[in-house]
């Protein structure tokens, strides 16, 4: 058999091919592969090969090189770190992705996924894994390298943490060893993956948030430090100032990387934070990604998840413009062959895989509007939806009319919500008043409305927490605008009911701040946990609280102030009371409330149609792909809109 040795310079800079050389030159298909893609030198028994900056493509072109001659590649002990780096992922490539493609078909040896839950058992002393979590640990444990694309509420967390306590555990000397964890992740999630830990464990580690209260300095002190915290978290937007820190605190310790809502880096186009964190990813003794969502625009999305899990292999056989086209066409016969190409490499738990209680959805409450109400959203209906159903014009339709919508929602739940930006309001949206009596009554009313009525939404909203609070339950109420959730908190306070908000603003832990100034996400969501709470009521964004926030064990209702029509969002604040861990018997109820006649009742129906297509993708494809799902706001839903309006104004 035929051989090519490879070798570098200390830097890794030039490559030294040596061996059976002459056949490269001898064979016409390698001889013209060579003069087309390096830029090389021959010497009288070597070729030096100036390498590119990835070295991986460099080292990829060899060994093509190496098949157009029927050789093999071995790898000379004169190497830099980076040649070294790609020889360890090769051989670490060829066990581990073999051993994953059995374990993910069911053909696992028994005894061996035996002695992984064993260990699992005593070092993940304080949590029970079910069925499918163990296989899924098992699954990234002997992979090494894997994505997790199961559905939120699917504990993809305790599957890191199941994989984490059986090679935390193995001896220091076995190549899959690791003792530190570092999170990358929204700043959200840190609090829920300490809490996670203390749970499966049962005592808390020793953590080190690398947030924006701790300096780019400091930051860069504790990776180069010689006893890290066993789990580091770190935001997606300090990757790219912390690279060449990264890179140090990789090389000098064992870490597992666990990139968590992953698709934050499915940016192809050059975008900072996934080219650092792409960079960084050679370095990791494991790689983890993490994503119910992997393709939210099309299959393109998938290529950097997989160029982080094996960055000196090529998953996906397919180029990114590739990966759009198949994305655009129906029965794309290619997408067969990219599933086959990446499927050792990720597990799928579905949510009808979870088992979990059905939840209840109540028929909307349909409420009628106050007085005032009424006359303000009969104005801008009429104004608004007369220039929608006349316009022809696109433009209009896509930009325009979405910040109508906006005024209609807002004044479908509370006017005063219009109070605010008053003066843009009347003038931008063209009501005068000084000119028209009409429009002169609707700006009064809006200014005044706060005086005049308190929203029907707020008064259904408290009677049926009311009940729920009762029976002894909790609840969660969902609104969209922020003034909504400050207004209705401060009528709940009125009315003697203790709430709480979470939105964009409520400040995320930082692990420095005073235990008693300063209220924290974290701390508003345990003291809601706890079975004497002081408050039985969270009014909550799902903008803000759509990721890494579970409140399914305290928490079995929602209700619904108001709702946009973007479909994600309301699954995924669904999901938020309705995940794997509910007890049997456990009832989750749903309320939505209803504006009577208003713009309410086309969002409803359209989130219903968007939810049951979305559904039905994520539990049938194995990739889910929401290209053509329509989540968010859309001709159709415009034209929905303007079906329901004409057929109302018909029968008045």
């Amino acid at each position: 058999m035929k051989k090519l040795c490879l070798e570098s310079n200390e830097n890794g800079s030039s490559l030294i091919i040596t061996g059976d050389v002459d056949s490269i030159f001898s064979n016409r298909r390698a001889a013209r592969y060579l003069k087309d893609t390096v830029r090389f030198a021959k010497t009288d028994d070597s070729i030096v090969v100036e390498a590119d900056d990835d070295i991986n493509k460099s080292i990829d072109r060899i060994k093509k090189l190496c098949e157009y001659i029927g050789a093999d590649l071995v790898f000379s002990g004169r190497v830099s770190e980076a040649v070294t780096n790609y020889a360890l992922e090769e051989e670490k490539f060829g066990e581990f992705a073999e051993k994953a493609r059995l374990i993910r078909d069911n053909q696992c040896d028994k005894e061996d996924f035996e002695r992984f839950v064993d260990s699992v058992s005593i070092n993940l002393s304080n949590r029970s894994l079910y069925e499918l979590q163990l296989l899924s640990a098992y699954h990234l444990a002997f992979s090494q390298n894997a994505c997790n694309f199961s559905v939120p509420g699917a504990g993809k967390t305790s599957v890191v943490y199941g994989a984490f306590a059986f090679l935390s555990n193995l001896p220091q000397d076995d190549k899959k060893y690791v003792d530190r964890l570092l999170i990358i992740s929204p700043l959200s999630a840190f609090g829920p993956w300490e809490l996670e830990y203390e749970e499966c464990f049962g005592e808390k580690p020793s953590t080190k948030r690398l947030n924006g209260k701790v300096s780019i300095e400091e930051k860069k002190q504790y990776l180069y430090s010689l006893n890290p915290a066993k789990i580091t978290l770190l935001s997606y937007a300090s990757v790219p100032s912390l690279k060449e820190e990264l890179i140090y605190f990789l090389r000098n310790n064992r870490v597992m990387v666990v990139l968590d809502e992953a698709h934050k880096i499915k940016n192809t186009s050059g975008g900072v934070t996934a080219v650092g964190v792409l960079e960084i990813a050679a370095y990791c003794s494991s790689r983890v990604v993490l994503t119910g969502t992997p393709a939210p625009n099309g299959y393109e999305d998938l290529y950097n998840l997989y160029k982080f899990i094996w960055p000196t292999k090529k998953i996906i056989p397919f180029e990114v413009y590739q990966l759009k086209d198949m994305s655009k066409a129906e029965n794309d016969p290619r997408v067969d062959t990219l599933l086959r190409s990446i499927e050792p490499f990720f597990i799928r738990v579905k949510k009808s895989d979870l088992g979990i209680p059905q939840a209840t959805e109540h028929e909307p409450i349909v409420v009628p509007m106050g007085e005032t109400q009424r006359r303000i959203y009969d104005v801008i209906e009429k104004k608004y939806m007369s220039d929608i159903v006349s316009s022809k014009d696109d433009w209009f339709r896509q930009d325009l009319v979405k910040a109508r919508l906006l005024r209609m929602m807002q004044a479908a739940t509370n006017p005063n919500l219009l109070s605010v930006p008053l003066k843009n309001f009347a003038s931008f949206e063209g009501f005068d008043s000084d000119a028209v009596a009409e429009d002169a009554s609707l700006i009064s009313d809006v200014l005044q409305y706060a005086k005049l009525e308190t929203p029907a939404k707020f008064v259904k909203a408290r009677e049926l927490i009311e009940g729920i609070i009762a029976s002894g339950g909790k609840v969660v109420v969902w609104a969209i605008y922020i003034k909504n959730i400050l207004d209705f908190e401060k009528y709940l306070l009125s009315c003697g009911i203790p709430c709480k908000t979470l939105y964009g603003a409520t400040p995320v832990a930082t692990g420095e701040e005073d235990e008693d100034e300063v209220e924290t996400r974290e701390k508003i969501i345990a003291e809601f946990h706890k079975p004497d709470s002081s408050f039985k009521v969270i009014i909550a964004n799902p903008f803000a609280v759509s990721e890494s926030i579970s409140l399914h064990k305290a928490c079995h209702n929602a209700i619904y102030m108001e709702r946009s029509f973007n479909a994600a969002h309301f699954i995924q604040s669904k999901d938020r009371i309705h995940r794997y861990g509910l007890k049997p018997g456990t009832e989750t109820n749903y309320y939505y409330l209803l504006s009577e006649e208003s713009i309410d009742e086309v969002i409803h129906n359209r989130l219903i149609e968007k939810e049951t297509r979305l559904r039905d993708i994520i539990e049938s494809m194995p990739i889910p792909l929401f290209e053509n799902a329509g989540l968010e706001t859309g001709d159709d839903d415009i034209k929905a809109l303007i079906a329901e309006y004409v057929n109302r104004t018909k029968k008045m």
